[in-house]
């Protein structure tokens, strides 16, 4: 569907360019806030994007998935932003990690409760542990796509996605034993 919206703009109409906007805008905030944890750079960063999308898509040569190549484009937007600002922390919203599905803690709390823990225990993780649990887990993404989005590494990813599980199991159980 996706090449199809491709072809339509790069013939000359730009009001297909529309239908990226209203796929990917949601997600492309969410990556951008993983990254900057700043609802307004979030939005410059999504915005960024959309941009430079359009302004490149002449070059896209459709050897991945326009997702695949707008997401890396949003991760560069984002991570552009974040050192011009010198922001060190990330927060978006995701789900929490099957491992604790089960646990009798997680499982009397109510669902907002789960969301404000799964918030908390995100802010602690790094950027890229962060990103790499949303496109795995959110956008179902297998370890390849995150590979070509992010520009890492099969193995890399895999080894980032692994800490990522453990470290969000550990904060999570730190921040039940305060509750």
């Amino acid at each position: 569907m996706d090449d199809q919206y491709v072809a339509r703009v790069l013939a000359g109409d730009t009001d297909a360019y529309r239908y990226f906007l209203r796929t990917y805008q949601d997600m492309a905030f969410s990556l951008a806030m993983s990254i900057l944890k700043d609802e307004f750079l979030a939005e410059e960063a999504a915005q960024d994007a959309f941009v430079k999308a359009f302004a490149s898509l002449g070059s896209f040569a459709g050897k991945s998935s326009f997702k695949t190549w707008f997401y890396r484009i949003v991760l560069n937007a984002a991570f552009a932003k974040r050192k011009k600002q010198q922001k060190e922390w990330i927060e978006f919203q995701a789900g929490y990690d099957e491992e604790l599905a089960d646990d009798d803690a997680m499982a009397k709390m109510s669902e907002d409760e789960q969301a404000w823990l799964v918030n908390e225990g995100l802010k602690r993780l790094t950027e890229k542990e962060a990103v790499v649990l949303r496109l795995f887990y959110l956008e179902d993404e297998p370890i390849k796509s995150v590979s070509d989005i992010t520009g890492w590494s099969e193995a890399n990813v895999k080894v980032i996605l692994h800490r990522a599980r453990k470290n969000m199991l550990s904060v999570f159980k730190k921040l039940l034993k305060h509750e």
